[in-house]
């Protein structure tokens, strides 16, 4: 279980492996501070092609990642890569509501 935070243009890019549970909580903090900090990142990209479980705190660190980069008045927070299970739970959640889902 990991996240990795890198840069590619103007992106800031989030790269999560294994499960995605309250056990990634600070790991993941300090990586999306670490993004809502650069100053030229316009898109936080959120990885999840590498995902293959979620459960709620996951979904919850999320949104408060959404609600941060909203009020430093960064564009937007965007999910990717999901698949399977993951996507499932994105969809029951409503998220594509809430979030971009490539």
């Amino acid at each position: 279980m990991t996240v990795r935070l890198t840069r590619q243009d103007n992106q800031a890019i989030l790269a999560i492996h294994g499960r995605f549970d309250f056990s990634l909580h600070a790991e993941f903090r300090k990586c999306s501070e670490e993004a809502l900090n650069l100053e030229d990142a316009r898109q936080i990209v959120v990885n999840l092609s590498r995902v293959d479980y979620l459960d709620s705190s996951a979904l919850g660190m999320l949104l408060l990642l959404r609600e941060k980069a909203a009020g430093n008045a960064r564009s937007e927070v965007v999910l990717s890569g999901a698949r399977g299970m993951v996507k499932q739970v994105l969809e029951v959640a409503n998220f594509g509501r809430m979030f971009r889902i490539d």
